[in-house]
Order: C-alpha cells, then sequence, then structure tokens
C-alpha cells in the first residue's frame, strides 16, 4: 500500500477450523495472524475436529492425510505427514506450535466451540492457554459484526 492510499478502517474477521489435520490448521493460523498485522481484530473459532487444535498437545499430534482411498491406507498418512513437514521446513514456514504462539502473542482471539467440547468430554483444563470457550449463539452474534467469516 502507498501513502497516497487511504488506510483501510479497522476490520473484524473470524475463522472457523473444523479439521483436525496439519492441513486444516495452518490455513486459519496463517490468516488470522495476517489480519492482525494488517491491523485488524482476528478470531478462531474451533469445532469439531479442529478442537484437537487447541487441546493440550494436539498441535505436535496432527497429521496430514492425502485425499481418497490413499489417507486410508495404513502407515500412508504417517509418510505422508513426514514430507508435508519437510515441505513446510523447508519452505521456512514455521511449526504450528510456533503459529499458535505467535497468534496469542499477536492479539488473535482463539475460541474453542462449546457444545463440541460437551460432546468429546474436553474440559477447560484441556484446552492451551490462552484459549477461550465459546457457543454458538455468541459465534454467531461475532459473525454477524465482521467483514469476513471464512471456513478454512
Amino acid at each position: 500500500m502507498t501513502q497516497d492510499q487511504p488506510t483501510p478502517e479497522k476490520q473484524r474477521h473470524t475463522f472457523i477450523c473444523s479439521k483436525g489435520t496439519l492441513d486444516g490448521a495452518y490455513p486459519a493460523l496463517v490468516l488470522a495472524i495476517n489480519s492482525r498485522r494488517l491491523g485488524h481484530e482476528a478470531h478462531l473459532f474451533y469445532t469439531f475436529m479442529g478442537i484437537n487444535v487447541v487441546r493440550k498437545g494436539g498441535l505436535e499430534k496432527l497429521k496430514f492425510y492425502p485425499p481418497g482411498f490413499l489417507g486410508a491406507v495404513p502407515g500412508l498418512p504417517s509418510l505422508a505427514t513426514s514430507v508435508m513437514e519437510k515441505q513446510i521446513e523447508q519452505a521456512n514456514i514455521p511449526p504450528l506450535t510456533d503459529m499458535m504462539d505467535m497468534a496469542l502473542l499477536e492479539g488473535v482471539k482463539v475460541f474453542a466451540c462449546r457444545m463440541t467440547m460437551d460432546m468429546m468430554k474436553i474440559g477447560p483444563e484441556d484446552l492451551i492457554e490462552g484459549v477461550s470457550i465459546m457457543n454458538a449463539e455468541q459465534y454467531l452474534k461475532l459473525a454477524g459484526s465482521c467483514t469476513i467469516n471464512m471456513f478454512t
């Protein structure tokens, strides 16, 4: 952006992550961090299997499942995860644990879905530090005030 262009006003953005996989976790974190760096308010909402991203120790366990029948072949998800992690490292992309730390330090607001927590019998003590709990009604009220609401 050049100095001649008007500065966009501060916006609110939400990003929903419902996948507990490497390729499900990265997009929401990358978008939320970049939203904050552009001066906007960013919120991450983790629901269904995505809730594993914000469980203690969950980031370290995420795998990449190739699409189709290949994801069901025994041992292939572990191999595909290793390949994906190597590509991530070679591209100088931080690991997910560092990305989550960055998001929290840079002011991204991170939420776990209350219904998913109840369904999976997850307590607040099972979540990583800095994660708050939000129910569907609260999320919808927040989303109604946002300029971007995106499933990743």
